[in-house]
């Protein structure tokens, strides 16, 4: 057993390089459509499925996101939009390989079917459940409101990537009774069925070792990390390592 340190951008870089290798989207990139929508850890997760097409030298993760969560001496909500939306870039979507700058998860939805791949970020995650939930703002259930007609209508397979800074412990279907209460205020909580990505799962996925969270935390550009224990074989363990030590050289997150 070993254990090692993750900042929030490793992590994000981590299962960025995860959900690349997922068998659904490597299969879809050869024929079906992916939508990478946009969120912070899935600017990490475009750059690595376009970098398997040979299409990431024109990607920017520079404004990949619609809502965020900034600290109180930036935003006095702790959350939201930025005030200028102008710079948008739309969401990532590729179709039978080929990705359509501009376009968005509403420029698709509607045509999108069983066997393609959406794949979201979320707010909070259940690691011991296995279940994700999304914060909502917008009145019509913002994009992830599209994305379940898909889902839930066509088959469509939903990828969560999401990681364990978000974690938490209470019954997600509790926080979203609490939070979607009538006479609420704040935005709302949508539990939503997919798969979730964390850390603990790219770890397998890339390198076939089992992790755990062991501890988290820290200051001076360490908040949010999580320490990882792993282990496998001497192989498997070397290749986390390995994969781990160039991971700690991802630089912060900026907008």
């Amino acid at each position: 057993m070993h254990t090692h340190l993750l900042t929030p951008s490793a992590g994000k870089r981590l299962i960025g390089k995860a959900t690349a290798t997922h068998p659904a989207v490597k299969e879809v990139l050869q024929g079906g459509t992916v939508v990478i929508i946009a969120g912070t850890t899935n600017g990490y997760v475009a750059e690595e499925v376009l970098g398997e097409i040979g299409q990431s030298d024109e990607f920017s993760r520079n404004r990949f996101f619609r809502g965020v969560t900034l600290p109180p001496a930036v935003a006095t909500t702790g959350a939201g939009r930025l005030p200028d939306q102008s710079s948008f870039p739309g969401d990532v979507v590729i179709v039978n390989g080929v990705w359509h700058p501009g376009q968005t998860i509403f420029d698709v939805a509607d045509t999108l079917k069983e066997g393609d791949v959406v794949i979201k970020g979320a707010n909070a995650v259940d690691v011991t459940r296995r279940r994700g939930a999304v914060l909502i703002g917008d009145p019509k259930g913002g994009t992830i409101a599209l994305a379940m007609q898909a889902v839930v209508g066509r088959r469509v397979r939903l990828l969560l990537p999401v990681g364990l800074e978000k974690r938490v412990t209470t019954d997600l279907d509790e926080i979203a009774a609490l939070m979607n209460a009538p006479g609420g205020h704040g935005p709302r909580f949508f539990p939503v069925p997919g798969e979730v990505i964390t850390e603990l799962d790219a770890v397998t996925m890339l390198t076939g070792a089992a992790a755990q969270l062991v501890a988290a935390g820290g200051v001076g550009g360490a908040e949010g990390s999580i320490w990882l224990a792993y282990c496998g074989t001497p192989e498997q363990e070397a290749a986390v390592q390995s994969l781990l030590d160039r991971l700690g050289k991802e630089p912060a997150f900026r907008l």
